[in-house]
């Protein structure tokens, strides 16, 4: 049997509801749908609709001290084992609603937004120790268990990733220093599975500016990935990217695994 799993960036749950996420998710028929940017405090302020969508169960993960920033959610068609959301009083991983902890039996999913360091020196010191503490994380959790990690890694990785990668070389989202991060990934064993399918696509991007219009002109990042274990690597059939799919700045991406 093969499962798909789907994630993606939504900037905002209650403004991708108002332009057709319900129908969207329902149509997809996705076993996993994993979303990011929620902008979600307290699931308590969502529709009905929006937390019970037929054929799925969905959790919730946000930033309780801050309304409409940041939060991550999954809907499954499959009850998970358990959910976890504290990964210690001191770890980053515990704070903003960034992190969604998964146990589907077959493999253990993480569901995560990583911040952002456009705003400033602190905010990129913050990526970094994020990016760290889930390397960290991650390594401990492979040793034992087949893994899956999805969500808005907010870098991309190489030059192909990218429309404009000589003028963003300087830019957060595309520093030496973040991109380094992303080499000690893969060097821990976390597979991007896009790559390991698409080695030398160009021009394969989840991310566009929308006050420039960068879409219309495909101007684009790749930001948003699905990375696996080693031991998953041979029950991957396709790694895909959904750039038609509207509703947000960033569209879907996929994984097909077989189990």
């Amino acid at each position: 049997m093969s499962i798909t799993l789907l994630s993606w960036n939504v900037n905002g749950i209650r403004a991708a509801e108002r332009k057709g996420f319900i129908d969207w998710l329902q149509k997809s028929e996705a076993d996993i749908v994993c979303v990011q940017e929620t902008k979600v405090h307290d699931p308590g302020i969502l529709s009905e609709a929006l937390k019970d969508v037929g054929g799925y169960a969905s959790y919730w993960a946000g930033h309780e001290a801050k309304k409409g920033y940041s939060g991550v959610a999954t809907y499954t068609k499959k009850e998970p084992k358990c959910e976890k959301k504290d990964f210690g009083k001191n770890s980053l991983l515990s704070r903003e609603g960034r992190v969604q902890e998964l146990d589907f039996g077959a493999f253990v999913l993480l569901n995560i937004y990583y911040p952002n360091g456009g705003s400033g020196q602190p905010r990129l010191d913050y990526k970094l120790k994020f990016y760290d503490q889930f390397l960290n994380y991650a390594v401990k959790l492979m040793k034992t268990r087949k893994v899956v990690v999805c969500g808005d890694v907010n870098t991309a990785h190489q030059e192909i990733d990218l429309a404009r990668p000589k003028e963003n070389a300087d830019n957060s989202g595309f520093m030496a220093i973040e991109r380094a991060w992303l080499d000690r990934f893969e060097a821990a064993g976390l597979i991007d599975t896009f790559r390991m399918k698409h080695p030398d696509e160009p021009k394969q991007y989840t991310y566009w500016d929308q006050k420039t219009r960068a879409r219309d002109r495909n101007v684009g990042w790749r930001l948003d990935y699905f990375y696996i274990s080693p031991n998953l690597k041979k029950q991957v059939k396709d790694a895909f990217i959904l750039p038609d799919v509207v509703g947000s700045d960033h569209c879907p991406i996929g994984l097909t695994l077989t189990l």
